[in-house]
């Protein structure tokens, strides 16, 4: 394996110090393998893709995910900043977007299962449940600039184990708010330098994480949606000279949001916002500050924005942020740019092989589906090294054509680099070359780059 391209050398080495030589060695063939592996990313699947069949050791290539010392947190880290380091001035500030994702997954010694509603298979007016492993994710909005759009690059991944889980195994039980209250604390900890901002849907805006971000030694900004019905208050007013008692935390209740929309005198000034699909729409824009007040967390600061479509072809919708001297503007540009989380969910699953593993003991699981997701910023800062500022070539055919590149364009192009160096490795006797037609021969390295 040292004949790999120089761009992921440059990017593997990053990780070479995080383990001992005999285990960097297994991990990354393990690592070239899941890329290169079609269907399921089983540690089997990786060594038949490697030929490494008949590797008598091959117990070494599995107890990289149960045995081996090395922390995935530091894996985590360096990933993080290597992003940084490609595609983000040092004064931008660094958004990020928050999902939880369903691994299903069955077994007796899957221990942190649990009984949860399936986002996938369910909707608004269908709901279905399915056992597995929650997992919550915080993942890198930042422009591509070969893709000419927004990705979501996975950073930080965490299992969230069911309830019973904790009962029958002794630990306190931690909810997915106190889950994702440490995640923004530990990136927090990782760029005290910078200026973070977490956009996410109506689950963040929770009461403990909307006190947990302004509260931090260096606060981070939160974007999400508001309940339209959410009970705001007035800031506190100053306290009067000789005034007796405790100081007040809140002042008069404000209208609600759902009044303020049915008010036909709540008008904003108009704005021309960025909107999905890479597009601007005109927009009515209302925002307003109050204090949102909770029993058990301390009050906090924020600022209302309600969005309004002049056309009345979407719905009203409200959103809230933590940064007073953030513009509505802003906010609804870094809320547009989380859709493309929901993109990565299913490109992982789609070539990531997601949800395809089957380790079983506590430590795998742990290991396994972050590395899996961490694939897909790996794989994005390969093709950044590899393209060198050029643009990124793109699979046409006659019923197709493409005018920016997706995640399995950059895919294939990582793996057509991959693929004719592992043939080497795999091949040095010139006896086992066999003369092909060059028509097929052409056809076969896009058939296997882009196999899912």
């Amino acid at each position: 394996m040292r004949n790999l391209p120089g761009a992921i050398i440059h990017v593997l080495r990053a990780f070479e110090l995080l383990f001992s030589e005999p285990v960097w060695e297994w991990a990354r063939i393990l690592l070239i393998g899941a890329i290169l592996a079609p269907g399921k990313r089983t540690v089997t699947a990786v060594l038949r893709v490697m030929g490494l069949s008949d590797a008598a050791p091959f117990q070494h290539y599995h107890r990289v995910r149960n045995r081996a010392v090395w922390s995935p947190r530091a894996v985590r880290r360096v990933l993080l900043r290597l992003r940084l380091a490609a595609c983000v001035p040092p004064a931008a500030p660094v958004i990020l977007g928050r999902d939880a994702q369903l691994e299903r997954r069955r077994g007796a010694n899957i221990k942190a299962k649990g009984l949860d509603r399936d986002p996938v298979r369910a909707s608004k007016s269908f709901f279905v449940k399915s056992r597995g492993l929650r997992w919550l994710c915080l993942l890198r909005l930042t422009p591509i600039p070969w893709a000419q759009r927004v990705w979501a690059l996975p950073c930080l991944t965490v299992l969230a184990p069911a309830e019973r889980s904790h009962q029958e195994r002794g630990p306190q039980h931690k909810t997915r708010t106190d889950w994702a209250r440490q995640l923004i604390i530990q990136v927090r900890t990782w760029l005290p330098e910078r200026l973070l901002v977490v956009v996410a849907d109506s689950t963040d805006a929770a009461s403990a994480l909307r006190a947990a971000c302004p509260g931090l030694p260096q606060p981070v900004t939160r974007v999400s949606r508001l309940r339209r019905a959410a009970a705001l208050d007035a800031p506190a007013p100053a306290r009067r000279p000789g005034q007796r008692g405790r100081p007040a935390k809140q002042g008069k209740r404000q209208p609600s949001l759902l009044a303020r929309v049915r008010d036909p005198q709540t008008t904003g000034p108009d704005h021309t916002a960025p909107w999905y699909g890479r597009t601007t729409r005109p927009v009515q824009l209302a925002s307003g500050t109050a204090v949102w007040d909770h029993s058990g967390v301390p009050p906090v600061a924020i600022r209302w924005v309600l969005v309004r479509d002049p056309a009345g072809t979407c719905a009203t919708q409200a959103l809230l942020r933590t940064n007073l001297a953030v513009t509505p503007t802003q906010m609804v540009a870094w809320f547009v740019m989380r859709w493309p989380v929901e993109v990565t969910v299913e490109e992982a699953r789609a070539h990531l092989g997601s949800e395809t593993q089957r380790q079983w003991s506590d430590r795998a699981v742990l290991r396994t589906t972050p590395v899996l997701l961490g694939l897909f910023a790996l794989v994005t800062r390969c093709a950044h090294h590899l393209l060198q500022g050029g643009a990124m070539p793109l699979r046409q055919a006659a019923w197709d054509t493409k005018a920016v590149p997706t995640f399995s364009d950059t895919f294939a192009f990582v793996r057509q680099q991959l693929w004719p160096v592992t043939i080497a490795w795999m091949s040095p006797d010139e006896a086992d070359t066999v003369k092909i037609p060059v028509s097929l021969r052409n056809r076969l390295p896009d058939a296997r780059a882009y196999a899912a």
